[in-house]
């Protein structure tokens, strides 16, 4: 691996001088030992995670299997990096790490050099730039491989004092923090999100004066308990016809680099409207297949392969077609507000229960009656309707802005790593 341009005074290093002896731990099954319920920590390669260490992979092995497959053991300052599958994930353990035992599949590396800060090292080796030069020289098609000699190899540019190491290693540790505590708050955000949602949606909860005087009065109906004023009504009673597009090749119809805007089924992403899966067809492409036509309000859904994504098309959208995987909700019904209505089809409940529906084991689908049949609990005035998904917008739009400030972050760091790693930019 070529490291390019670095400071005169750095020097070069493979990762195999400045570690004890980089090697790998062994599945304990092999060796005739059992899994447990406590013991040993035992990590798996899906604990050494993109997020970093992820102890839900994790299992545990007996002390006499630990004492058994020493050679597999990592404690706190050790750096784990995959080897076998998903290549050149790398995470560090922490200070306040204890003890645990590796499989085969991951590589350990102990920096025992006293003039190299092993914070810089796990930095360096969490390049993306890393990840793809491992990539790069993977053996074995079905199961993609590197060696511990490959690893051993990796050559570090190592700054000449301990102290600027570390300085690089704080700055950037220090966006990993604000990164973890993004991801921290956003996924607290979401699960305040879920529990309003099912409060809301049930009637279970509502908002200030609307229904206050019936809010403890609920009926049974074939939807579950919901407030008495509330009436079940199906989709396809409140919407034009549900409909859904078709693939324009099928007609004769070539792609174009612009024209009418496109939507295949990865446009309804569980993120929202992803644009870069798009494609452009044809004004007459658009006319001839104009049942697939879709503009501002309406609500898609995804009807086969991974079912039940929703998007709701905003105010600012204007027209585009849509493929034979997505079907088209538009709510005509002047007493409901389609908004609403999104938020009510894009409940966990709701996707669960159209997965729990499908036909076709290789490529699962619903139909288009079984959206049309889909039963909407509608409180009975269209402003406790709209008051009702203003608050879940408002939910939505706070946890995007999130994800576009850990976005944001996370491209910070990515320069950050560039300037400092490569010693374009000196901290000391």
């Amino acid at each position: 691996m070529e490291l390019g341009d670095i400071p005169e005074d750095w020097r070069p290093t493979p990762l195999g001088s400045l570690s004890a002896f980089i090697t790998k731990g062994a599945t304990p099954t092999t060796y005739g030992f059992r899994w447990v319920n406590d013991g040993v920590l035992f990590l798996r390669s899906e604990c050494v995670s993109e997020q970093g260490l992820d102890l839900s992979q994790s299992m545990f092995i007996t002390a006499e299997a630990h004492n058994m497959l020493k050679r597999g053991e990592v404690h706190a300052g050790d750096i784990l990096v995959t080897i076998t599958g998903n290549v050149g994930r790398v995470i560090s353990l922490s200070n306040d790490f204890g003890v645990a035992n590796i499989n085969q599949h991951i590589a350990r590396i102990r920096i025992i050099d006293s003039d190299v800060v092993a914070g810089y090292v796990f930095h360096f080796l969490s390049q993306p730039s890393i990840r793809k030069y491992y990539n790069s020289i993977t053996t074995g098609q079905a199961y993609p491989q590197i060696s511990l000699k490959q690893v051993r190899d990796t050559r570090i540019p190592i700054p000449p004092t301990t102290s600027e190491q570390q300085a690089i290693a704080t700055a950037l540790s220090d966006v990993d923090a604000l990164i973890t505590s993004l991801d921290k708050l956003i996924a607290k955000k979401r699960d305040i999100k879920q529990t309003t949602m099912q409060r809301l949606l049930t009637g279970k909860t509502r908002l200030p004066g609307f229904g206050d005087e019936l809010k403890l009065r609920y009926k049974q109906t074939e939807i579950g308990f919901i407030p008495e004023d509330w009436e079940p009504r199906p989709l396809g009673l409140i919407s034009a016809f549900i409909t859904k597009g078709a693939t324009p090749t099928t007609y004769g119809f070539s792609w174009a680099n612009d024209g009418v805007l496109f939507l295949r089924s990865e446009c309804v992403s569980e993120q929202g409207l992803d644009l870069t899966q798009s494609m452009f067809i044809t004004s007459e492409a658009h006319n001839i297949l104009k049942r697939g036509e879709v503009h501002a309000g309406d609500i898609l859904m995804t009807i086969t392969g991974n079912v039940g994504r929703v998007i709701y098309l905003g105010n600012g959208f204007s027209i585009a077609n849509i493929n034979q995987h997505i079907a088209r909700i538009r709510i005509t019904d002047s007493s409901i507000d389609a908004n609403y209505v999104f938020h009510f089809l894009s409940q966990p409940a709701l996707r669960k229960y159209y997965n729990s529906i499908t036909t076709g084991q290789a490529y699962p689908q619903i139909s288009l009656k079984q959206v049309r049949d889909t039963r909407i609990p509608i409180p009975p005035t269209k402003s406790e309707q709209q008051a009702i998904a203003n608050v879940l917008s408002d939910m939505d739009a706070e946890i995007t802005a999130l994800e576009h400030r850990r976005k944001k972050t996370h491209m910070l760091k990515h320069a950050m790593m560039q300037e400092l790693l490569t010693g374009k930019t000196r901290l000391i």
